[in-house]
């Protein structure tokens, strides 16, 4: 049966180091969410005092309507599943997916109904007799996992489980991961720093940053509409453009951006959104939202192709603008562009963002 979790002003200190600092939110029942940040941004501390393996400093930990932080942690009804495995070398398969259950008295049809469940969910049975040395580290991990799934847990916690796999497996093992959500019917917690993995897997992303939550929201609400400066530059690959405004002009309600190199343009986000139009702002804008053209009379600005990388069905174009900042284009791979071609770009005006000096964004209505 899944649990809703609510982390209620939650610190996290190492004498006078601060890691955490003062952090609230919920998780629904059911929920999977994933805690998303470069490294060193308390991800992994969180998901581990959820666990109960690490202390907190202030704050506590609900879930549903029993207070979690002060019981340990093979009290709080919670299966782990670790980076590096913990599996035991000298158990099989099926003695290391049951050791948990047999430590706490589980009858034995039980255990084997549950083994042998969880076994056909991840496409293992005929693995149940092995040792992890006879594994692949995608086989030993989908042990890891069976072995939490059999716990029927309220929640699961995954740290960073895919990164000692290799980029085919991890796709595999991610769309698998998924399939266990919907059979299982629990609340998972996924911690990351790879951000295709938050945002195949997550009905909701927490990307974590300084201490603090950056934002909280759909892999959709993160990418589109990201709320800081910092989570437009993070999430996303490659990441969001970019340029210092000069200046903004009020143009019926709507602002108009001024920059230096580029010709003005009126957006979609309103004036009255902005606080104060004579702060020091930024324009951003996604590289697909950028626009190679070839009539200059359509273009806002142009620049000197450096760099061209092809992936395939799309292209990323590194274009070196007038002042020698770099911008990227994404276009098709179909379009015959080279290395030193001057190009004319043309900005979506419906898909920018203003970051004010706060770093805080503004959108318009159609981004």
């Amino acid at each position: 049966m899944a649990a809703s979790i609510d982390i209620k002003n939650l610190s996290k200190r190492f004498d006078d180091l601060t890691i955490l600092d003062d952090i609230s939110f919920s998780i629904k029942e059911n929920e999977f969410i994933v805690f998303l940040g470069p490294s060193g941004c308390g991800k992994s501390t969180l998901l581990r005092m959820i666990a109960g393996l690490e202390g907190i400093s202030e704050g506590e930990i609900w879930m549903d309507d029993n207070r979690l932080d002060i019981h340990p942690p093979g009290q709080r009804d919670i299966a782990m599943v670790f980076q590096n495995y913990a599996l035991y070398p000298h158990m099989t398969v099926e003695e290391n997916m049951s050791f948990g259950l047999r430590n706490i008295g589980t009858s034995e049809q039980v255990i084997k109904q549950r083994v042998e469940e969880a076994s056909l969910m991840l496409e293992m049975s005929h693995l149940l007799k092995r040792k992890p040395a006879e594994l692949s580290g995608g086989q030993r991990q989908r042990v890891a996992i069976g072995r939490a799934i059999v716990r029927e847990p309220k929640a699961f916690l995954f740290d960073e489980p895919l990164s000692n796999l290799d980029a085919a497996l991890r796709s595999r093992t991610r769309i698998k991961l998924a399939q266990i959500h919907q059979r299982v019917k629990s609340t998972m917690i996924f911690v990351t720093h790879d951000q295709v993995e938050a945002m195949t897997l997550a009905h909701r992303i927490v990307v974590l940053n300084n201490k603090k939550i950056e934002q909280i929201g759909t892999p959709t609400e993160i990418y589109q509409r990201p709320a800081t400066k910092f989570v437009a530059g993070f999430v996303g690959s490659p990441a969001m453009n970019f340029i210092p405004v000069q200046t903004l002009d009020d143009h019926q309600g709507m602002a108009e951006v001024h920059m230096e190199g580029v010709r003005p343009f009126v957006t979609t986000i309103e004036m009255n959104q902005l606080p104060n139009k004579d702060d020091h702002y930024q324009l951003g804008i996604r590289s697909e939202d950028l626009h190679i053209v070839d009539d200059p009379e359509q273009s806002h600005t142009e620049g000197n192709v450096t760099f061209i990388e092809r992936l395939g069905e799309r292209t990323l174009v590194y274009i070196s603008l007038f002042d020698g900042r770099l911008i990227i284009a994404d276009t098709s791979s179909k379009k015959a562009i080279e290395p030193n071609d001057k190009v004319y770009l043309a900005f979506d005006s419906s898909c920018v963002h203003l970051f004010d000096s706060e770093e805080k964004a503004y959108q318009g209505g159609t981004v």
